[in-house]
């Protein structure tokens, strides 16, 4: 074990999109972990849109990264020092653990997790965070039925990517948003989606109304912007959408504004409703379950974009706003 530990702390609040002068890289001694708590050796971070609304000093699900704290995070790792009972030295798990090399983490807080059913990437992925904000987003809020359209934004990406697949086990049809010919032709020819709308190359409202002849009964925002704007405008009568997130705004310099075709929902008898998925924490054994079962048996399928280094963190955080990752993004901390 390495006798310091590097973390990324957060130095300013950044306008726009935040470069690396929004972080100091910090060298400092390993943490000892306290009564109930676990030192865990991180190996990879997942890294999310939401981290930009977390460096925001405004009211939101969680409260801001303070200046000067390790920067927020979630991470797989394996257990080297214990002090909860429920864990000993070599088990795998995933957690809050921040942009760091080890982590004290209070025990409650962990999840162990099997890594001879899958790698411990997609502990972070499919079976992770994003699996399950898919699951409950989708399921859940929206309750999809059998013959449906439904569609989803983002739909290359960690969460996107997952709704899709659920969506496709519950036999709905479904058209997936992303951008450039090799994620549409990923989600189709290797997801299973039905559809595909390239927004890169082609104008989102003949886009959606060619693959959607029978309106959207589903729709599931990862960007929100013009992208919800224009499946607004496509919903069928008694439509549900869940509003997942909102990248294509999370580096506004201004409020952005609302949607234009907020109507369409009084019109068709619509609702669209936001939700966290920490609000299902006491039903996420219940999700990981059943999201594993279909990733034991192929039905759900997990792709992974791992970035070597943790220095490299600024720059491949931003991989995440120009749409340059393939699947779940993540940094490869260390081996094992």
């Amino acid at each position: 074990m390495s006798d310091s530990n590097h973390s990324y702390r957060l130095a300013s609040r950044p306008v726009g999109l935040p470069t690396r002068d929004a972080w100091d890289y910090v060298e400092g001694p390993i943490p000892q972990p306290g009564d109930g708590e676990v030192l865990v050796k991180v190996l990879y971070l997942s890294l999310d849109p939401a981290m930009r609304g977390w460096m925001n000093d405004m009211r939101s699900y969680v409260p801001p990264v303070g200046i000067g704290e390790v920067m927020r995070a979630l991470g797989a790792g394996v257990v080297v020092q214990s002090n909860d009972p429920g864990f000993a030295p070599g088990d795998h798990v995933t957690g809050p653990t921040g942009i760091q090399e080890y982590a004290a983490v209070r025990g409650r807080e962990l999840a162990k997790v099997d890594t001879s059913l899958a790698p411990l990437p997609v502990w972070i992925s499919a079976l992770g965070m994003p699996g399950l904000t898919a699951y409950f987003g989708l399921l859940d809020i929206c309750s999809p039925k059998e013959g449906e359209t439904v569609v989803v934004s983002g739909a290359a990406g960690a969460v996107g990517s997952v709704v899709g697949q659920i969506a496709k086990i519950k036999g709905c049809r479904v058209v997936g948003i992303a951008g450039g010919p090799e994620k549409c032709s990923y989600i189709v020819d290797e997801l299973g989606f039905d559809a595909a709308v390239d927004y890169k190359n082609e104008r989102l409202g003949p886009g959606l109304h060619n693959a959607c002849p029978d309106r959207i009964n589903v729709y599931f925002d990862n960007v929100g912007g013009e992208t919800l704007d224009a499946a607004l405008a496509q919903l069928a009568r008694f439509a549900r959408v869940s509003i997942c997130g909102a990248i294509s705004v999370y580096n506004a310099t201004s409020p952005p504004p609302g949607p234009a075709n907020y109507l369409s929902l009084l019109i068709n008898h619509a609702t669209m409703t936001g939700f966290v998925v920490f609000d299902y924490v006491q039903r996420y054994a219940e999700a990981t379950a059943e999201l594993a079962s279909w990733y034991a048996s192929g039905q759900l399928k997990s792709r992974e974009d791992i970035v070597d280094g943790i220095e490299t963190f600024p720059e491949t955080l931003l991989m995440l706003f120009n749409g340059s990752n393939n699947g779940k993004l993540a940094l490869k901390v260390a081996d094992e």
